[in-house]
């Protein structure tokens, strides 16, 4: 079932805004189709303007296995909704949308396609979130896609933040990333992930290997970025947020280190959420 409207931000027109969201079918530049879903700005909503409005968005990038209906990416995303606009939605080969995943590689065109939505609604400024993979994601759209004079079709970001991400690729120093490794490259790991996690896998290796996380973050700056990392996380350790950091630009980067924090979308509080909102508010209103 399709979720609604099938819509390439780059050529079409959106259809208006209701105060409960909407829902659309998303092309990205490679032909797979996105699910994605909108929510106004809450206090824009209680205002009764639920149209196209000149402030920020936020699309927000969920983990590997998400999808925007899953419970901890609702969640997340509802506590962004006072200070944004709030665009989600599934990665190729999760939840509705088409394609398989690559596990972080084509991931960047459906991150691209949900910011050039943002930006046709009428949003000036957009920020990306990202957990896990979809960290690793926000970091590498972010520098492929610079800050141009794309005006409503443009798919670049004016703020990161990358919450549990690695930091290098092909890494299994945990054991919750062998049993990833397993999943994204066995066949019956990948029966195993489509039938139990909803997750379709493409079944090549990547070729060529793209641009990693740690090679990406240098090419980010002046976009602001906010790397952010639990002493807890399970699945990458903390000299991945380290060296990520390492690699910034040091005049544009803030790294969090976390405690009690574990990984993602799952494991974020509504305080640290809060912060990382009001981060994003602090540096797009400074710029």
């Amino acid at each position: 079932m399709s979720p609604g409207p099938e819509v390439d931000p780059g050529r079409s027109r959106v259809p208006s805004i209701t105060s409960r969201g909407h829902r659309a079918s998303l092309l990205t530049a490679d032909g797979v189709r996105i699910e994605a879903a909108y929510t106004p700005r809450s206090d824009a909503v209680a205002a009764g303007r639920t149209g196209a409005a000149d402030d920020l968005a936020l699309v927000v990038a969920h983990g590997f296995t998400g999808s925007l209906d899953r419970p901890a990416l609702r969640r997340a995303a509802a506590a962004f909704h006072g200070r944004a606009a709030v665009v989600t939605f599934s990665f190729r080969g999760h939840g509705r949308s088409g394609g398989r995943s690559t596990v972080g590689d084509r991931e960047v065109e459906d991150l691209a396609a949900a910011v050039r939505w943002a930006r046709a609604l009428g949003h000036r400024r957009v920020a990306t979130l990202g957990f896990s993979m979809g960290g690793s994601v926000v970091l590498r759209h972010a520098a492929l896609h610079r800050p141009a004079h794309g005006g409503r079709t443009a798919a670049h970001t004016d703020a990161v933040v990358s919450v549990s991400a690695p930091a290098r690729w092909y890494y299994r120093g945990t054991a919750p990333m062998r049993r990833l490794h397993w999943a994204v490259t066995r066949p019956t790991g990948r029966l195993v992930s489509r039938v139990g996690l909803r997750t379709r896998i493409h079944p090549e290796d990547w070729d060529p290997v793209p641009l990693s996380p740690v090679a990406a973050v240098p090419l980010i700056a002046p976009v602001p970025l906010l790397l952010v990392h639990g002493d807890r996380d399970p699945y990458f350790p903390l000299d991945h947020p380290r060296m990520l950091s390492a690699a910034a630009d040091p005049a544009t980067c803030d790294l969090w280190l976390e405690p009690g924090f574990g990984h993602a979308e799952n494991a974020a509080a509504p305080d640290l959420l809060d912060r990382i909102g009001g981060w994003i508010a602090e540096r797009l209103d400074n710029q």
